[in-house]
């Protein structure tokens, strides 16, 4: 695809963007946020086992994936990943979109319906995972994973 062009809905090389959602609820909102959706590409089901939605938000063309029903967890996000990185050459971003828990504390009111984006911090690539971890004899609770930090020209925009 030329620079020049404008990028065609139809074509794999045009989506730079990968959405991926862990619930189908959620699927299904994502693609009503989008601007414009696609009918989009032909992708080969031999590679890629994914159902897509495809769209536009703004000047950029986004494709959005879900876990398969009742498989959820990392590996099964990372499968996903895998296909569409492995189906879409050109994606500069991959986004976990959906919906998570927090609580509020005093130097974090988060709510209901708050936008949460995660940072590093202490340590931490943003995304901590209190689905691996352990209950220590002091009744503390030791996170054992964490996810990979956001890309940096991403964290550039928070």
């Amino acid at each position: 695809m030329n620079q020049h062009e404008p990028p065609n809905p139809d074509s794999i090389e045009s989506y730079t963007i990968a959405w991926i959602c862990a619930l189908e609820e959620e699927y299904f909102c994502a693609g009503r946020m989008l601007d414009e959706e696609f009918t989009g590409p032909e992708t080969s089901e031999d590679k890629d086992d994914n159902t897509y939605i495809y769209g536009r938000i703004a000047k950029h063309y986004v494709v959005i994936g879900c876990l398969p029903a009742g498989r959820y967890g990392t590996n099964s996000a990372a499968r996903v990943a895998r296909d569409m990185v492995r189906t879409f050459p050109h994606l500069r971003f991959a986004l976990m979109v959906g919906i998570g828990g927090g609580a509020p504390t005093a130097q974090s009111d988060i709510r209901l319906g708050d936008v949460v984006v995660s940072q590093p911090e202490d340590g931490f690539g943003g995304v901590i995972q209190y689905d691996l971890g352990k209950i220590l004899p002091s009744g503390r609770f030791q996170r054992n994973g964490q996810l990979n930090a956001p890309p940096g020209k991403l964290l550039g925009v928070i």
